[in-house]
């Protein structure tokens, strides 16, 4: 799946600052559907609609608040929508006991689906293993920690640019370890 590009916000976001709602329709066009994505992972279907909603309510709301040059707009609009996950799991923790004869109606929670994943991160994690040590930490620290390659630099003490050539290797690695064709995981 082709990873999409957040444009450029910086004069949208000036124009809506200053009270231009055309120019924070751009900035909803340019962020609804990552913001979607990152929530929606999270929670169930209807509720990251409604939070997603809530993020651009807050962000409007809070626009004012935004400070150019602290941090780039999409990553305090992500954060806006992180704050909102949050507060939503803390609202809706449950600390009732579960009778143990209540069937789970989710298919995500059935044995054999159960079964399946654990197996599948077993498999990844064999894979993984058979990776060099320099790219097991590149794609443990990318996808499996969620850094940025800033934050992988930092941590590994190369380049954006040596983290991003490595990252690429690492991934052409592991595709060939994942072919189908490849049967002996």
């Amino acid at each position: 799946m082709a990873q999409e590009q957040i444009p450029d916000l910086s004069k949208a976001v000036e124009k809506a600052q200053a009270g231009d709602s055309q120019a924070f329709a751009q900035i909803y066009d340019a962020l609804v559907k990552p913001i979607y994505r990152y929530i929606y992972y999270r929670v169930e279907n209807e509720i990251a609609e409604d939070l997603t909603e809530d993020t651009f309510v807050k962000m409007w709301q809070n626009l004012d608040k935004y400070k150019k040059g602290v941090t780039p707009f999409a990553s305090w609009a992500f954060r806006i929508a992180h704050n909102l996950l949050v507060d939503y799991y803390r609202k809706n923790q449950s600390t009732d006991e579960i009778d143990d004869e209540i069937a789970d109606p989710h298919e995500r929670n059935l044995p054999d689906r159960q079964t399946n994943l654990k197996l599948t991160q077993v498999r990844l994690q064999k894979v993984i293993r058979k990776l060099p040590g320099n790219y097991q930490e590149i794609i443990i620290l990318k996808y499996i920690n969620e850094l940025d390659n800033r934050q992988i630099a930092e941590v590994t003490g190369k380049s954006e640019g040596a983290i991003r050539i490595l990252q690429f290797r690492a991934l052409e690695q592991l595709r060939g370890f994942l072919s189908p064709e490849r049967d002996d995981l």
